[in-house]
């Protein structure tokens, strides 16, 4: 799976995000995305890439429909009909 630079991103919880980026830490080489909150203060966050990417833990949350903590969300224009 990719993540998209300036795709909204639904948390398993609820919430909304747009990817802002991905860094690169400069030591280890591993890939942080950069992503912000769509609600309230719109707070900025970072993200290990393997953890943003990885499937919901399903005997934590059994509960839970979506399959991945983060899912692209396909959001369409309103022009777009």
């Amino acid at each position: 799976m990719e993540v998209k630079k300036s795709g909204v991103y639904k948390h398993f919880k609820g919430d909304y995000y747009i990817v802002e980026d991905v860094a690169i830490h400069s030591e280890t080489k591993e890939e942080y995305v950069v992503y912000r909150g769509l609600y309230g203060t719109n707070q900025l966050y970072i993200r290990p890439m393997e953890m943003f990417l990885s499937k919901v833990d399903k005997v934590k949350y059994p509960d839970v429909k979506q399959e991945y903590r983060f899912e692209l969300q396909d959001i369409k224009s309103q022009k777009e009909k």
